[in-house]
């Protein structure tokens, strides 16, 4: 189970003891909750959160090995396109065609990395901001949850 689906469930479950507590009399809004065991839930769900932090450094450290990979590749093929010029330079004729190769594979494998780096960064990206996105939602549930807790439970 996923990190995210464990901390859903914490909270699922702490939103269901809230949810099924007893409500008290005149108090519409106010219920009676087992501390301890809403406490754990916190405890846990808090614990959680450095899972997923852990992910998301992961998944930058990832996309930097990702472009580093790209940088590499590129590069092999422009010493590739160089080493390769550099045998055909007998011939006026084959030295021109070449280093005309060499400038397009050159200029191939420069588009190649720059879209790799681009969907590299789009899909960090995307997965960053639905991990914040995520921890904003927990946190703020988990907020809700705290001030419902305290408000109920200093009544």
């Amino acid at each position: 189970m996923s990190n995210g689906n464990r901390i859903q469930e914490l909270l699922d479950s702490l939103h269901a003891m809230v949810t099924e507590a007893w409500g008290i009399p005149l108090g519409a809004e106010k219920c009676v909750i087992e501390r301890d065991k809403a406490l754990d839930l916190l405890d846990d769900i808090r614990a959680q959160f450095p899972q997923e932090l852990a992910e998301a450094k992961r998944l930058v450290e990832a996309r930097a090995d990702f472009i580093n990979n790209a940088k590499r590749e590129a590069e092999a093929v422009r010493k590739a396109a160089e080493e390769r010029a550099r045998q055909l330079v007998d011939e006026q004729e084959i030295l021109r065609i070449v280093k005309a190769r060499s400038a397009e594979m050159l200029a191939s494998a420069e588009r190649t990395s720059a879209e790799l780096r681009r969907v590299a960064n789009e899909y960090v990206d995307d997965t960053l901001r639905r991990t914040e996105e995520a921890l904003a939602a927990a946190l703020s549930e988990l907020r809700d949850s705290r001030a419902k807790f305290k408000s109920a439970s200093q009544q």
